[in-house]
């Protein structure tokens, strides 16, 4: 923030010379990625196609649905193995096996319920902002998730790409569905900034194989923690209890998606770097604009590829401030633009009215 008021009020900015050096630590160089986590979960119900399109309108670069399957073998957007959590399935069903699982549930009878809010700031409105489709909060397939995002590209013009996970336990089949239902709706490896992600590292495996038997090519990201290994740093495979080097991720993977904690620095990310690895970071989670700018700066300046976040407004917020701190622009340009409402005239991407 400091950097900001001093560059603006002494009028430092001037045109930025041609072939200057990026502004970013990233892999490719490129300004971090703004993954909308479950949609704007901060704002809207998760994993629902209003979240999605609430997500798309602040200016996501990605949007991130978790699948899971039905029992009728329907891939569902759903965080959680069971439905209790995020929808009103107490009231509509009785339990089955001693549960709500997704997995014991028709496609019919989830598309019965609505997802409700989560979290301390989730809503089911938002100012502004009005859902196009009639249903907005029920649980979506993900073909519907993949038609949204396809539909927004058509007509914006934009190259939004996707960012699934297969949940787990890992499963073959679930792994090729996800991945036939992609390359049927485009998602074949020429959508940018589209991975499709899992906490098992053999999972992770198993789908960079799959990809290249049905002839695709999207980045595949294991998730997990980031461990210092003494000799060298790796990443903790959860669902196996066993750590993976970077070094082996490295010949399977493209990215890390990874807690922001444990052993997560800029050295950890360098490293990631200097073997082809992006890291994503999850998750943001700020309540307020300056909790954002604080909670991200430090990872931004390590060299952060991608922010998992509930609050994609403020992702965006926050590398719109850091661009216009760091890019010179006209020394003309006036001094108003030190405050957030006339820094919104420099954003890269489109928010909500």
């Amino acid at each position: 923030m400091k950097r900001i008021i001093a560059a603006l009020s002494l009028g430092l900015f001037a045109t930025a010379p041609a072939g200057a050096a990026s502004l970013y630590n990233t892999l490719d160089g490129n300004a971090p990625l703004i993954v909308a986590h479950r949609g704007a979960s901060g704002y809207l119900p998760e994993h629902t196609l209003g979240g999605y399109e609430l997500a798309l309108e602040m200016g996501a670069d990605v949007i991130e649905p978790d699948l899971q399957m039905t029992a009728d073998g329907v891939l569902v957007a759903m965080h959680d193995a069971t439905l209790a959590r995020t929808t009103n399935v107490e009231a509509l069903f009785a339990p089955r096996n001693g549960d709500y699982r997704v997995s014991d549930f028709t496609l019919a009878e989830i598309k019965s319920l609505t997802v409700e809010p989560t979290g301390a700031t989730a809503s089911t409105d938002y100012p502004g902002f009005a859902p196009t489709m009639a249903d907005p909060y029920k649980v979506p397939t993900f073909q519907e998730v993949m038609d949204l995002v396809a539909a927004h590209n058509a007509a914006t013009g934009a190259g939004i790409g996707i960012y699934p996970e297969a949940k787990t336990p890992n499963s073959l089949a679930m792994n090729r569905q996800i991945l036939e239902e992609m390359k049927s709706n485009g998602f074949d490896g020429s959508v940018p900034n589209t991975f499709v992600q899992t906490f098992s590292h053999e999972g992770a495996r198993q789908l960079a194989a799959l990809q290249t038997e049905i002839g695709m090519d999207n980045a595949i990201a294991a998730l997990g923690y980031a461990l210092d290994l003494g000799d060298g740093f790796g990443v903790y495979d959860a669902t196996t209890g066993s750590v993976t080097a970077l070094e082996d991720l490295a010949g399977f993977a493209d990215g890390l998606g990874l807690y922001l904690g444990y052993d997560l620095d800029a050295t950890f990310i360098a490293a990631a770097h200097e073997l082809g690895l992006s890291v994503h970071g999850w998750t943001f989670r700020p309540r307020t604009d300056e909790a954002a700018w604080e909670m991200f700066l430090p990872w931004i300046e390590a060299g952060m590829d991608g922010f998992f976040t509930d609050y994609a407004q403020r992702g965006v917020d926050v590398l719109d401030r850091y661009e216009a701190a760091e890019v010179p622009v006209p020394a003309t340009l006036p001094l108003m633009l030190a405050g957030l409402g006339g820094l919104a005239a420099l954003r890269r991407r489109r928010a909500v009215a």
